[in-house]
Parts: C-alpha cells; structure tokens; sequence
C-alpha cells in the first residue's frame, strides 16, 4: 500500500497520534554515555552530516577559551552520524524494535537521520518552539518522524519536551537553508517563528527507556536545565523515502560516503 504522508501510516494505527502528533511508550531501549571535547565553526556544523562530531553548550568557556565547566559536561549535543560510525548506536537505531515499530506504521523505505541530544544540569540550554520540518524539509511534508528515545528521567525540573498538540496540522512556518557555497552565513532562514502561546505546551515528563514518537511538524520545546541531574536523550529521524524528494536547500545533506542509511537492514 502506497500512502502519501506519515500522517496516514500514523493515523491507521492510533487516533491519539492523529489528534496530538506524538505519542509515548516505554521500550527499554538505552544508549551509553558520550564525552569528548571539540570545537566548531559553522562549516565544522555543517559538514557534520556523515561524521561524529561535538558541540558545545553556551558559557562554559571563560573569555580565553578555557573551561568553566569539566570538559565532559560541557556537550550540548553530538552529531550527526553516530547511527553510521559507533556499533552501539548503530545496533539501537537498527534494532528490531526499531524496524517492528516503523513497519507497524506502514514505512516502506524509511532512512535515518539522527543527533544525540545531551542536556546538562545548571547550565543544558534552552530549546526553542520549533518544528523539525523546518531544518529537515520534504516534498511532500509529512515525511519525517522522530523518535526520542530517554537515556535518563526527563523530568519538569530538568528539561522534559513540551508539545502544542495538534500544531503539526498547520504548515510549516520557517525553514533554515543552506547559504551559496562560501557565502557567509552559512544557512539563513525563510520565513518566521510566529510568537507562541505558552498556555498551548503541554509538558511530556517521562522515564528513562521512554520513547517518543514526534511528527516533523509538531511544535515542540523543551526548557533550560537548572537541576543538577542531566536529562541525556538519543534522537533520530526516519524519512519515508517512497515517493519523497528530500530538499537539496536542507542544512543536512547526504554524501556520497554516507548516503542516508536505510533502516531496514
């Protein structure tokens, strides 16, 4: 069966999902805990697609670039090929929970797309009312689907995700693109972020092995961390790649190294 957008495959198994575009259950799955240090500029950003690759948290570098912080709590996020280069990564992407789930949703073609996401106490930054269409854009819309997957408890205190239930219903408001080659900056942005209402995010405390399912096109947030517990969280993409043209203009690019992975294999 041939379906046009994720949010049919989604709706043929739950309402819920339909309605509120995410969804939560408990799998189990765990990742390991990752540190290292390094820096980044906007080119090491940008052709970090096939490789791994480490970036920081905001302050937690004095003005001389020391460390305020120990190195391993500095991370904000490592990415974007973990799923290609670490085996144990690699085995929980590609994990027959994993496959069993996408198949249960009708995914013919799906290919992976992923970040770790590490949100460190007293300082984790902010997250910002977006939607991951905008930074992984497809024709047609309604092609990608995130799975995060709780490596700790994700909690109110230190920064569980919040959702506008139903928000995957309206569009996509923005989209970061790639600038020409050696132009700078290196992305921009095409339209805006309309302002939000706050009363609309609906928070999404969950336990560590967690996962939640996240339309590409929800809004969705999560808070500063000023805990002192760590809230470490795996998430990665799936692209139906039936019938889907992935956007040429996305920040994120296949390469002829590592072309994005099929799930099923």
């Amino acid at each position: 069966m041939c379906c046009t957008s994720l949010e049919v495959f989604l709706s043929q198994r739950t309402t819920l999902f339909q309605k509120n575009s995410v969804l939560i259950a408990q799998t189990g799955l765990s990742g390991p805990r990752v540190s290292s240090s390094l820096s980044g500029s906007t080119d090491y950003f940008l052709s970090s697609g096939d490789k791994i690759r480490f970036f920081f948290e905001k302050g937690v570098f004095d003005k001389q670039g020391n460390f305020l912080v120990p190195p391993e709590k500095s991370i904000n996020k490592i990415g974007h090929a973990l799923h290609a280069h670490d085996p144990i990564f690699r085995c929980v992407t590609h994990s027959p929970k994993v496959q069993a789930l996408a198949r249960s949703l009708g995914l013919q073609m799906p290919v992976v797309v992923q970040i770790l996401v590490r949100h460190q106490p007293h300082f984790g930054g902010e997250v910002t009312p977006h939607q991951d269409a905008s930074f992984l854009y497809t024709e047609p819309l309604g092609r990608v689907l995130g799975l995060w997957i709780a490596l700790e408890d994700a909690m109110l205190e230190n920064g569980c995700l919040w959702f506008i239930p139903g928000s995957h219903r309206g569009g996509v408001s923005r989209r970061m693109v790639r600038a020409p080659a050696g132009s700078a900056p290196g992305t921009s942005f095409l339209g805006s972020e309309p302002i939000r209402d706050n009363s609309l995010f609906v928070p999404t405390p969950v336990l560590r092995g967690a996962l939640i399912l996240i339309h590409g096109e929800v809004v969705h947030k999560s808070e500063r961390n000023f805990s002192d517990r760590s809230r470490q969280a795996y998430t990665f993409h799936l692209m139906e790649a039936a019938g889907t043209v992935w956007s040429p203009d996305n920040w994120l690019q296949p390469t002829p190294e590592l072309p994005f992975p099929p799930l099923y294999i």
